[in-house]
């Protein structure tokens, strides 16, 4: 078996659907069964899942660190669609700077990107998988 490259496409919020722990789920299969997971890219209300504010309760799974947890250890790429963020409040430190705003609240290991990152993605992967 060849290795695979993949893209993820994250739509759903961190918490409220199962799309983006689906798609967390699915991302450790990929890297389990020796495939390369290049990018993960959130988009529409997915973009939550780069907030650094969710506070899950102590008895909940923490998606937002898994995320982080599993960009570190495998050198995924997590990228928020910048303009879905923005009007979703997710807003990383070059953004605020650039809006004048006095803070930022997006996730250590998530950068911001436009959907030209997307497509490019969707050139260079074998796989992309929406969730």
């Amino acid at each position: 078996m060849s290795q695979l490259t993949y893209t993820l496409v994250v739509n759903g919020s961190i918490y409220g659907s199962q799309s983006a722990r689906g798609a967390y789920q699915f991302a450790q299969a990929v890297i389990e069964e020796g495939h390369k997971l290049v990018s993960v890219f959130f988009y529409q209300d997915g973009v939550t899942n780069g907030s650094a504010l969710t506070v899950p309760a102590n008895d909940e799974f923490d998606l937002g660190k898994a995320w982080q947890s599993l960009a570190l250890e495998h050198q995924v790429r997590l990228e928020t669609c910048v303009a879905a963020a923005l009007r979703r409040g997710i807003v990383s430190e070059d953004e605020a700077s650039q809006h004048g705003l006095v803070q930022s609240n997006l996730a250590e290991n998530f950068t911001q990107a436009g959907l030209g990152s997307l497509a490019e993605a969707m050139l260079m992967q074998d796989r992309v998988v929406q969730f």
